[in-house]
C-alpha cells in the first residue's frame, strides 16, 4: 500500500449514523475521507424510532426525498400508556410543528436505514471499507495520527490522517481504550427486547405511533411499529427489578414484564415472536473528553443517554453533521487542535444535558409531566420541543419550574476537549 493511498484528510471509526453523516459532509466538500467498520452491511442495530427533529440532519444530507419515498412506517404521534393499560390521548407532532418539516417522522429498520446513510456518503465521495477492525491508534507523542487495523482477510493495515473521528457507537472504542468512559450515576438500566409479527396496531394516524407503556418501579416498554408487519418491543428498567426473585433468563424476564401492562399484553396477544431476545445494560455512559490532539468523539462514542425518549439516532446524526462542519473548517484553516472543537463540544454537551434533565425527571418515582403542565401550562410547549429533539436551546426557565417538582441534576463535568479540560 503506497503512502499516498493510505493517507486521508479524515478517518472515521464506524459507519453508523454519526460516521456516515460526518463523512458525507466532508466528502461533499472535497476532502479525502475514509470510514472503517469491522462489520459488513447490512447489519443489525437497535434505535429505530426517529425523533421529529431528525428531519434537519436528514435534510442537510439530502435524504428527505429518499425517506419520503421509502417504505418506512410514518410516525405522526407518541402515546403514553399507564400501568393499568390505559392509553393517554396521542400527542400529534403537527399540532405544534410545520407539516412540511418535523410534523411527521419515521420508524426505521436500522439495517436498511444505515445502508441508506452509508450509500449516501459513498455517493458524495467517501471511501468506506467494511470488515476492517481497528485495533490501535497510531500516536506521534500525544497526538493521534492514524489507526492500525486488521482486514477480514487477516491483513494488517495502517491509515493516516490529521484527524480521526471515533464514531464507533455505544461501544465507544477510543474512550474505552483510553479509560475515559464514565457511567451516569443514576441511569444504569438494562433492556430486554425482541420482535413480533402480527401484533396489534392503533388505528389511523396512530398506526405508526411510538408507544411508551409503564410498568412498576419506573420501568417501561417501547412498542415501535415497523414495515412488513413487524413490531419492535422491549422493556427497560433497573436490573434489580427485572431480575427479582432470581429470574435471570431474558425470555422469562420479558414474558413476566408483559403481564405488568395490559396494553402491551393485549397488543402482543395476536402476534408471534419472530426473533431471539436481545439484552443490553448500563445504557448511559459518557466520555471524560470530547476531543484530544488528532481525535474527535462523535455520537454515542461521546455520550449515550437512556433511550426512553429515542434520542440516540438524532444525536448521532446531528453531531455527525456538526463534526463534519468543524473538521472541514479546521482543515481549511490548518487548525485541528483540540481547542478548535470547543464549540462542537459545548453544543454536544448542551444537547445532552437538556435531554438528560428530562430523562432524570422521568425516572423520579414521584414525578409527572402532567403535574408540571397543570401548574405551568406554558411549559407544555417547551417540554414537547425538547422531547422532539430541539435540544440546542436555552431551557433555563423550564428547569427552574421543574425544580419545584423534582431534583434537576447538575451538568456532568465531562466532554470538553482534553487540553481545555486539564
Amino acid at each position: 500500500m503506497s503512502e499516498k493511498s493510505n493517507t486521508y484528510d479524515a478517518i472515521m471509526i464506524g459507519a453508523g449514523p454519526s460516521g456516515t453523516s460526518a463523512a458525507a459532509i466532508l466528502a461533499e466538500k472535497g476532502h479525502r475521507v475514509l470510514v472503517l467498520d469491522r462489520e459488513t452491511f447490512p447489519r443489525y442495530r437497535i434505535g429505530e424510532s426517529l425523533l421529529p427533529f431528525t428531519y434537519y440532519p436528514l435534510e442537510r444530507l439530502g435524504l428527505i426525498p429518499k425517506m419520503k419515498a421509502s417504505h418506512n412506517v410514518k410516525k405522526y404521534s407518541v402515546i403514553f400508556v399507564s400501568q393499568s393499560g390505559k392509553a393517554a390521548s396521542p400527542f400529534y407532532f403537527y399540532t405544534r410543528y410545520d407539516k412540511e418539516t418535523v410534523a411527521q417522522s419515521w420508524q426505521v429498520v436500522r439495517s436498511e436505514f444505515d445502508v441508506m446513510l452509508r450509500d449516501n456518503a459513498i455517493e458524495k465521495g467517501a471511501e468506506i471499507r467494511e470488515g476492517v477492525d481497528v485495533k490501535e491508534l497510531i500516536m506521534d507523542g500525544e497526538k493521534v495520527i492514524g489507526v492500525r487495523a486488521v482486514t477480514s482477510d487477516g491483513e494488517n493495515v495502517e491509515f493516516f490522517a490529521p484527524i480521526t473521528l471515533d464514531c464507533s457507537g455505544k461501544e465507544a472504542w477510543t474512550s474505552a481504550q483510553l479509560r475515559w468512559r464514565v457511567t451516569d450515576p443514576l441511569l444504569c438500566n438494562i433492556a430486554v427486547w425482541t420482535y413480533y409479527e402480527g401484533a396489534k396496531r392503533e388505528p389511523g394516524l396512530d398506526a405508526g405511533a411510538t408507544v411508551v407503556a409503564y410498568i412498576p418501579e419506573k420501568g417501561w416498554f417501547w412498542y415501535i411499529p415497523q414495515h412488513d408487519d413487524r413490531v419492535s418491543v422491549g422493556v427497560v428498567a433497573k436490573a434489580k427489578y427485572l431480575t427479582r426473585d432470581g429470574v435471570k433468563d431474558p425470555q422469562a424476564i420479558f414474558d413476566r414484564a408483559v403481564t405488568e401492562n395490559k396494553w402491551i399484553q393485549d397488543h402482543l396477544s395476536t402476534g408471534r415472536q419472530v426473533e431471539k431476545m436481545f439484552v443490553t445494560n448500563e445504557y448511559s455512559k459518557h466520555s471524560k473528553f470530547g476531543a484530544a490532539p488528532g481525535l474527535l468523539l462523535v455520537g454515542d462514542a461521546f455520550a449515550f443517554l437512556d433511550p426512553v425518549f429515542s434520542s440516540g439516532v438524532l444525536v448521532a446524526m446531528k453531531t455527525g453533521v456538526l463534526a463534519g462542519d468543524y473538521v472541514h473548517e479546521g482543515l481549511v484553516k490548518g487548525d485541528l487542535s483540540p481547542s478548535h472543537f470547543d464549540g462542537y463540544c459545548i453544543a454536544f454537551k448542551e444537547a445532552l444535558e437538556n435531554m438528560r434533565k428530562l430523562v432524570y425527571a422521568f425516572y423520579d418515582p414521584d414525578f409527572s409531566f402532567g403535574k408540571v403542565i397543570e401548574r405551568y401550562p406554558e411549559t407544555a410547549g417547551e417540554i414537547t420541543d425538547c422531547l422532539s429533539g430541539d435540544v440546542n436551546r436555552d431551557y433555563s426557565s423550564l428547569w427552574e419550574k421543574l425544580s419545584e417538582f423534582v431534583e434537576i441534576p447538575e451538568a456532568l463535568p465531562y466532554g470538553m476537549p482534553m487540553e481545555a479540560a486539564v
